[in-house]
């Protein structure tokens, strides 16, 4: 059984070969085989009938040996499959650098553009009311339950050695999807920059920190959308990106999720991963709730809260750096690797 703790990384300088060369290292295939990867396009059905396009990521001696495997959730708005935003100033790639670092230990992944993004299918243009529909929370989860059933369909993965990664809101869609799979049921989660407070909470502190003048507006319109699950006419240009007119069902059920409560009732092993630097989901006021529940649970887990590290996982150089660019924290790949390897069996 893992041990379950709470730690403050440090190490940032450890390299990051130590963190994926292992399981190469163990293969039967090593001397014989070329390491490397192995990529291939899926396409697959999600909720509601939409179609998810997404990147299978195979280490390549998979073609002689099945492998674990873990599907990739990423976070809000227009976030595609590799953890980019177009409303970010840079690529991020958060998420296919997690993959092809799993890739190299071992481990395969699933990685999908969400619903109304990328080659995923588009947000309907018809009436408001489909679009709330298409949006709908539901579908997100049965999403992200879709992609899993995706994983195991191949036969290169392991069925019974999977697990979920979500970052930022990709984690609370990864809480609240994990009880309903009970087919090949993934035997971990990851919740990388997830916050452990109900959103609500988290976008008014966000407000009140970044631009504290429209704190009314949120409230109002948070309030609103709880009461009607319809986003109302009169949000302010400044917050239309963040109430999109169509999300209102969506964000009734994000804005009241509980992810603190929703972890401490799933007995799967759990990861924590969190940036100290992180700007967005903040260090240890909305941490906390995550720890304590995965202090409460009787199922492993185990917590490390990276110095110098931002919500995407990247380390921070200068005060004013965003954290956007460059490799995966050395620690947080290291703990990454280092945790899912011996669970999973890679």
């Amino acid at each position: 059984m893992i041990r379950r703790r709470a730690a403050i990384a440090a190490g940032l300088s450890l390299p990051l070969a130590a963190a994926v060369e292992s399981a190469w290292a163990r293969s039967p295939w090593q001397g014989y085989y070329a390491s490397g990867t192995l990529q291939r396009a899926v396409t697959f059905t999600g909720g509601d009938g939409a179609t998810l396009a997404g990147t299978l990521l195979l280490p390549r001696w998979s073609e002689l040996q099945k492998v674990p495997g873990i599907v990739l959730v990423a976070g809000s708005g227009p976030t595609d499959r590799n953890g980019n935003n177009p409303l970010a100033p840079q690529r991020i790639d958060v998420l296919k650098l997690i993959a092809e670092l799993l890739a190299a230990a071992g481990i395969a992944t699933l990685r999908y553009d969400k619903r109304g993004i990328g080659d995923s299918t588009p947000r309907p243009h018809g009436t408001l009311e489909a679009q709330e529909r298409f949006f709908a929370w539901d579908n997100f989860i049965a999403d992200v339950a879709a992609a899993h059933a995706e994983l195991v369909k191949h036969d290169e993965i392991k069925s019974y050695a999977t697990a979920l990664l979500g970052h930022s809101e990709g984690g609370l869609l990864v809480l609240a999807t994990a009880p309903s799979i009970t087919a090949n049921r993934p035997h971990g989660i990851v919740l990388a920059s997830t916050p452990g407070r109900p959103m609500k909470a988290i976008v008014r502190a966000q407000v009140a920190r970044g631009a504290p003048g429209l704190l009314n507006a949120v409230e109002h319109t948070m309030t609103a959308i709880q009461t009607s699950g319809h986003v109302p006419d009169d949000v302010p240009p400044e917050l239309q990106a963040l109430f999109p007119p169509y999300a209102g069902p969506f964000l009734q059920r994000l804005l009241a999720f509980d992810p603190a409560q929703a972890l401490l009732g799933l007995d799967t092993a759990c990861l924590l991963l969190q940036g100290a630097a992180d700007r967005q989901v903040v260090p240890m006021e909305d941490v906390q709730p995550l720890l304590d529940a995965l202090s409460k649970r009787s199922a492993p887990g185990e917590a490390v809260i990276a110095p110098g590290v931002s919500h995407n996982l990247k380390l921070m150089t200068w005060p004013t750096d965003q954290g956007f660019g460059g490799p995966i924290a050395p620690a947080v790949a290291a703990k990454l690797v280092d945790w899912l390897s011996p669970m999973l069996g890679a």
